[in-house]
């Protein structure tokens, strides 16, 4: 019995949808989508709010999330040349989900802290 290919499932190994799914859940991809969710940025606007993201990876995660097509990158003519990233609509649904799971573990940290301390604790015993 074969697998209907417009079927995807992102638990199968070869699933296309398995490295959109790592792009948007690495650690800079998941942070530049609901930084985009605000507006649009600039490169360095982007770089600011991601603290700690290096340029060679930012530049790396926006490529990836651009051909993936949740990312826009519009080149605006000025002197010198603006270049600004957006969300596609795409991006825009996945970006506010994003931001949900974001609200809900920075809920939840002072319940993870302790659980974390608990744990640390008792592997130290």
């Amino acid at each position: 019995m074969s697998r209907d290919p417009s079927v995807f499932d992102v638990f199968a190994r070869n699933c296309t949808s398995r490295p959109v799914m790592e792009n948007i859940s690495g650690r800079w991809g998941g942070l530049t989508l609901a930084a985009l969710l605000e507006g649009t940025h600039r490169f360095n606007e982007l770089r600011r709010r991601v603290d700690g993201v290096s340029e060679k990876m930012l530049s790396q995660t926006l490529h990836a999330l651009e051909r993936d097509g949740l990312v826009v990158r519009e080149v605006r003519s000025a002197i010198p040349p603006r270049v600004e990233y957006s969300l596609t609509d795409a991006g825009t649904r996945i970006a506010t989900k994003l931001v949900e799971l974001i609200e809900l573990i920075e809920a939840e940290m002072p319940q993870i802290t302790v659980a974390q301390e608990q744990y640390d604790q008792a592997k130290s015993d």
